[in-house]
């Protein structure tokens, strides 16, 4: 969001304890991508606060394609479905970083 946006939702302002080389390298780093600590802290806050419904989302998605399937119903999945389904989720966490 840029800095002279206004905010049209209730904001909030929370206080940090950070040691100040700290605080120094993260402005001079915010400064050379064209943002702000308190953006990169927001952005931060957001992707932790969304993660577990992420999570929540994909096994729901995952349980419903099982559901769909009446050949899995009953059955284990075999060791190559468990390593490709690993396999997936392992390249998709790659892609978010």
């Amino acid at each position: 969001m840029p800095r002279d946006q206004c905010y049209t939702d209730p904001v909030a302002n929370i206080t940090l304890s950070i040691e100040d080389a700290l605080l120094h390298a993260a402005r001079v780093r915010a400064v050379k991508e064209g943002t702000s600590v308190n953006e990169v802290c927001r952005r931060a806050i957001e992707a932790y606060a969304r993660r577990q419904d992420d999570r929540l989302a994909r096994y729901r998605e995952l349980q419903a394609c099982l559901d769909a399937d009446p050949g899995v119903s009953g059955k284990r999945a075999g060791k190559e479905s468990r390593e490709a389904l690993y396999d997936a989720l392992l390249a998709e966490r790659r892609a978010k970083r």
